[in-house]
């Protein structure tokens, strides 16, 4: 099982053009960052229109429902729950009544001061589900109280709040005349602009500019915040003290192969891992094959570098995406196979160097060296192109418990024998920075040394935002008192 990643974003400001389709567009290619839920918020300058679902892009958004969504602004969500369960409640953009306007935001990344913002915010009147709806919240508080002289409030209000925001957040948000794009100081998720004809888009990785025809500008500044509006773009520095600390597993897993990260080439990348795993840890056999989509650059990189055979191994179903439905334990016992199956003539009596991008609790590994053991494979020599995940993520990786991280508690010949290997071998650490050719103090790299770029409260997922605003709740309840903090009103569906 991979670690997944909370969110892809997208924004669009575009007079003239058919916005929704374009934020449908940009959605459809930050697919593999979130598959739980989809939503696109439009608005024509005088009207915001929301509409959010369970499901994948295509499952929510048909073309009557985007005919619907008119106006020259948009942006769009792809969800993964990390932080606050997966319902429609927890589906983004999250949008609020603020005064005589409304605002909406997408959120990609974990925030790791929730408890203080929750006390700072006050009394509330409703449970606030995610972290998501919690920024939603604050950026509602700190509106400015007089009208809206030179229509910038929302700008006012961002930067009132975004300096007390902690953790990973890259947003997009809009009222019904701004688009935003906002990155945290540390830079843990990625964003980008582009340019698209006289428009802006702003988006999670440059293959969602790709496919709207959008020509990548600049990647988003860590601590800084874009505005576009019809005046133009500005830009804002709103952190002090900023650093880029890129989640280097957007490098390793996340990021799809055609984007481009610190101006590399993804793919190329872990091309370039595969290369080096094959010099750090050699093996004798007959073929190099990829767990397949997630293992395929490393594979070609160790079989150029160690002149190996390349070939498929294993077959992956393409219909089966990451939210197969396991209704039961005989579905599940049978979910690997489900999604893949073993090309038995390739692989019968070969020695296989097998590759993939990470290990990180060990299950799916293990059935599928299993597969390849009952379809006749003599070796399997499990190489990794990424160092052995040991250290839960705070950021926006739904890997809180570090006891379920095999390579936390077993060493490397343990794991091998628990997944069934005859042997196993990591990319070091120095060579994963090496070949993505950025210098190592631009990345975050916790989940394998354990040296987080802030502090964090190990005990930060043990009550959920939800149970402790609940709390609150009921406080204020006993108390008489109420704060609303926000209408649902605007959205569509």
């Amino acid at each position: 099982m991979k670690p997944r990643e909370a969110c892809g974003i997208f924004g669009v400001y575009a007079p003239g053009s058919a916005v929704s389709q374009l934020a449908y567009l940009g959605l459809y290619a930050l697919q593999h960052r979130g598959q739980e839920s989809a939503g696109i918020a439009v608005s024509d300058g005088t009207r915001m229109q929301v509409i959010k679902d369970m499901g994948l892009v295509t499952q929510v958004f048909d073309q009557p429902r985007l005919a619907g969504l008119e106006g020259h602004i948009a942006i769009g969500h792809v969800r993964y729950s990390t932080a606050g369960s997966s319902t429609w409640e927890n589906a983004q953009p999250i949008y609020r009544d603020v005064g005589d306007t409304g605002i909406a935001l997408g959120h990609n990344g974990n925030l790791t001061n929730t408890s203080a913002l929750l006390e700072e915010l006050g009394t509330i009147d409703s449970p606030i589900e995610s972290d998501s709806e919690l920024i939603a919240a604050c950026i509602e508080k700190a509106y400015p109280d007089q009208e809206r002289s030179d229509g910038r409030s929302f700008e006012t209000a961002l930067l009132r709040v975004l300096p007390k925001l902690e953790g990973a957040f890259s947003l997009v948000a809009m009222d019904e005349a701004h688009l935003v794009g906002i990155r945290d100081p540390l830079g843990f998720r990625p964003l980008v602009l582009g340019r698209l004809g006289q428009g802006w888009v702003i988006a999670s990785e440059t293959c969602a500019l790709d496919i709207v025809g959008a020509h990548f500008v600049r990647e988003i500044e860590p601590g800084e915040m874009v505005v576009v509006d019809a005046s133009g773009l500005r830009s804002h520095i709103f952190a002090a003290d900023r650093r880029a600390a890129l989640c280097l597993f957007e490098f390793v897993y996340f990021a799809r192969p055609d984007s481009v990260l610190f101006g590399k080439n993804v793919h190329a990348v872990r091309q370039r891992m595969g290369e080096l795993l094959a010099k750090q840890a050699p093996a004798h056999a007959d073929l190099v094959m990829p767990v397949p989509e997630s293992g395929i650059p490393a594979a070609q990189g160790f079989s150029r570098a160690s002149g190996i055979p390349y070939g498929d191994g294993l077959v992956k179903n393409r219909y089966v995406g990451r939210t197969f439905i396991q209704p039961n334990q005989i579905m599940r016992d049978l979910g690997v196979r489900i999604k893949l199956n073993p090309l038995t003539e390739n692989i019968s009596g070969k020695r296989l160097v097998v590759c993939d991008d990470s290990i990180v609790r060990g299950s799916t590994t293990r059935q599928i060296v299993s597969l390849l053991r009952q379809a006749g494979a003599v070796e399997i020599h499990l190489r990794i192109s990424s160092p052995p995940y040991r250290w839960p993520c705070y950021f926006g990786m739904d890997t809180y418990n570090r006891s379920e991280l095999i390579a936390a508690s077993l060493s490397k010949l343990d794991i091998a024998e628990y997944l069934g290997a005859d042997s196993l071998e990591y990319l070091e650490l120095d060579n994963l920075i090496a070949a993505t050719g950025v210098p190592p103090d631009s990345f975050c790299m916790a989940c394998f040394t354990g040296n987080y770029p802030i502090p964090v409260d190990p005990e930060l997922k043990k009550q959920t935002l939800r149970e402790a605003s609940v709390n609150r709740v009921a406080d204020a309840a006993k108390a008489g008192v109420g704060h609303a903090t926000g209408q649902r009103t605007g959205i569509t569906e």
